[in-house]
């Protein structure tokens, strides 16, 4: 079993920040992808989504490209204790200190010893500050910005983050979606990329957009945010990247059902990328 499982309380935000619960009923499934999603229901708890503040949600996704939660969150917790005010993270207008002026205002050297256990830590360190200098110029302090990602249109809001140096697509939809709680967003990472074309719902050579686009196309709305989360977990604990569970057992997976294994041939324990499968 995974070694980084899933939470016992939801961290995710919750209704308070525009996120609902989806009913899970396989029965009722329009498509494949969904009926994916909703077997993920039956294994993994439902989340509901939003409420995050936006720009910590920002440094949080920032800290976490390119490694595990497990090196991230250290990274995370010594960020927020160094520079996060005591009251909170939210900035006011006036300049009182939040933690988008604390970061915007850090030094460089000190900021990336305070996040190496993410990883990477000179060039995120780079980024959170020009990062916060960008939030406080346009949109004058954090608070502006967790509005304008809760309020605005999420197409404006994805053009915006990824119009920001260090925001790629992945970042933009998990600010999106755990901080503005918005539906029909579906985060791909590299354990989603995997797992959706090894199953069978995407292409086998889409890229990461491509994966998205086939997702968010299939998938309903309310159960987006839910897949993206859950996929992640499934591939934590079942479909790993080079030793799936089917390889041991067909009967190990709770997918196999579902899952076209693109890429995986138990019979001789052979595992590439989807992509070279189909070629």
């Amino acid at each position: 079993m995974s070694e980084d499982p899933e939470p016992a309380r939801n961290i995710s935000g919750g209704a308070a920040g525009g996120g609902s619960a989806a009913e899970f009923d396989p029965e009722t499934a329009g498509t494949r992808a969904e009926r994916v999603v909703d077997r993920l229901g039956e294994l993994y708890w439902q989340k509901t989504y939003g409420g995050r503040d936006a720009f910590e949600c920002l440094v949080r996704t920032v800290l976490s490209q390119n490694t595990s939660d497990k090196a991230s969150q250290p990274a995370h917790d010594a960020l927020m204790e160094r520079y996060a005010p005591e009251n909170g993270v939210d900035d006011g207008d006036d300049g009182d200190g939040g933690l988008a002026a604390a970061l915007a205002a850090a030094d460089q050297e000190e900021l990336a010893e305070t996040i190496r256990p993410a990883g990477l830590y000179n060039q995120k360190s780079e980024t959170l500050i020009a990062l916060s200098e960008r939030v406080l110029e346009e949109y004058g302090s954090a608070a502006a910005f967790d509005e304008f990602v809760r309020e605005e249109a999420p197409e404006t809001v994805r053009a915006a983050l990824l119009d920001m140096n260090g925001v790629g697509p992945k970042t933009a939809d998990c600010v999106l979606l755990f901080a503005g709680g918005r539906g029909g967003v579906f985060p791909v990472d590299t354990h989603v990329h995997r797992i959706a074309r090894r199953l069978g719902v995407a292409p086998a050579d889409a890229d990461h957009e491509g994966v998205r686009a086939a997702l968010e196309g299939d998938v309903p709305d309310e159960k987006c945010g839910f897949g993206h989360t859950a996929m992640i977990q499934f591939g934590r604990e079942y479909c790993k990247a080079r030793k799936p569970a089917c390889l041991d057992d067909p009967e190990a997976c709770p997918m196999a059902d579902l899952c076209d294994q693109i890429g995986v041939v138990p019979e001789t324990g052979e595992v590439v990328d989807p992509a070279e499968a189909v070629e």
